[in-house]
């Protein structure tokens, strides 16, 4: 199933990932399907992970990282569970190009590259503007 129209109730987004404030880094969900997800995020400066102007490579690799967690909370709300929490079991590749600042609106685009027993492997691309900023592969696995 994909998704109709892009998502921009961020208590609702909010609610289909672990994470809680202050630590949510996704606040707006573009695009769904079974195999891809589009989130983003809007740099305020009330971000944890905001300094002097600039949105810091944690936040960055984090919000990565929560569009992944995304895609899962949404699959599962989707068949109405509750959905599991998830782990990065690794990240690889990861290069950073530039940081956003102020007002950016970051968008990461995550496609699944392999999907077996709870453990996915995907491939990420952050973009500003339609620039791509950073880009990685990451590994995540399901708590049983």
């Amino acid at each position: 199933m994909e998704l109709a129209q892009p998502i921009y109730d961020k208590r609702f987004v909010g609610n289909l990932i672990p994470q809680k404030f202050p630590f949510v880094m996704v606040d707006k969900l573009l695009s769904y399907s079974e195999t891809s997800i589009v989130a983003g995020l809007e740099v305020v400066e009330d971000n944890i992970f905001y300094k002097d102007g600039t949105f810091l490579e944690p936040g960055l690799i984090e919000h990565m990282a929560q569009t992944v967690a995304l895609h899962t909370g949404y699959q599962f709300y989707l068949r109405q569970e509750m959905a599991p929490t998830g782990y990065i079991g690794s990240i690889s590749g990861v290069e950073i190009k530039a940081l956003p600042q102020l007002g950016d609106e970051i968008e990461t685009a995550v496609t699944i590259l392999q999907e077996f027993a709870g453990i996915t492997m995907v491939q990420i691309s952050t973009t500003v503007n339609g620039n791509e900023i950073a880009s990685g592969q990451m590994k995540t696995v399901l708590a049983k």
